[in-house]
């Protein structure tokens, strides 16, 4: 089961009144362990960086002039993340604001079923509580030192730690893996014992021996350990 951790940085909050994305970041999994594949990609806004943004993420507009627009990328990304479920915490930010580009391309939008929303799920499971990436890596004990920025790869990375938390730790489907059944020729990867050569002798006196044989005796019937 492949499954796409991904995050983004804006301009601000809403497509519609002209924010547009400047980086996403995405960790691949597989069977909920990470493959080392990642997607990141800083994307030129085609508009000023807000002050507000900028002290968020660090990504002014110097910096981001000479990158690619969405419209040159926009198609190497949907080829990565594919038809997997994409994890996003707070997925109905990020959806709205790729599926507004993607629009814009003419391509396909993202389904919403497609997203897992880790914000959702840290709530039901740990109602009252906050749930920010920050609270849950608090929670969890999971190292965001080096968060002193929003950073969507980095935050992507370490969001891919707290989702295997929020499903249950980091081999979540341990108790349902099953093991292969070996093949003929393949290497025995377990110790098993072999049988003795000469059993060992009974460590039954002589006395314990006639007292079992009477007791049996007295057990009247057909026993069966007595047939042959």
């Amino acid at each position: 089961m492949r499954e796409i951790v991904l995050d983004t940085e804006t301009t601000g909050f809403d497509p519609h009144t002209g924010d547009r994305i400047v980086e996403i970041g995405a960790v691949e999994l597989m069977r909920h362990v990470a493959t080392g594949n990642t997607y990141h990609q800083y994307i030129n806004p085609e508009r000023g960086m807000p002050q507000e943004a900028f002290e968020v993420h660090g990504l002014g507009d110097d910096f981001l002039r000479d990158k690619p627009k969405f419209v040159h990328i926009g198609q190497a990304f949907v080829d990565f993340i594919g038809d997997s479920k994409l994890i996003i915490h707070n997925a109905a930010f990020d959806i709205k604001f790729l599926n507004f580009e993607l629009s814009k391309m003419g391509l396909r939008e993202i389904p919403w079923e497609q997203a897992v929303d880790t914000l959702a799920i840290a709530r039901k499971k740990f109602p009252g509580s906050p749930s920010s990436l920050d609270a849950l890596c608090r929670r969890f004990g999971i190292d965001n030192s080096s968060r002193t920025l929003h950073g969507a790869l980095l935050d992507s990375e370490i969001l891919a730690e707290v989702y295997l938390e929020l499903i249950g730790g980091k081999q979540p489907d341990f108790a349902l893996s099953t093991r292969a059944e070996p093949k003929e020729g393949d290497a025995q990867s377990e110790w098993t014992p072999r049988p003795r050569p000469t059993p060992l002798p009974s460590r039954l006196s002589e006395k314990e021996i006639a007292a079992h044989a009477e007791f049996v005796s007295n057990l009247g019937g057909d026993p069966l350990w007595l047939k042959a």
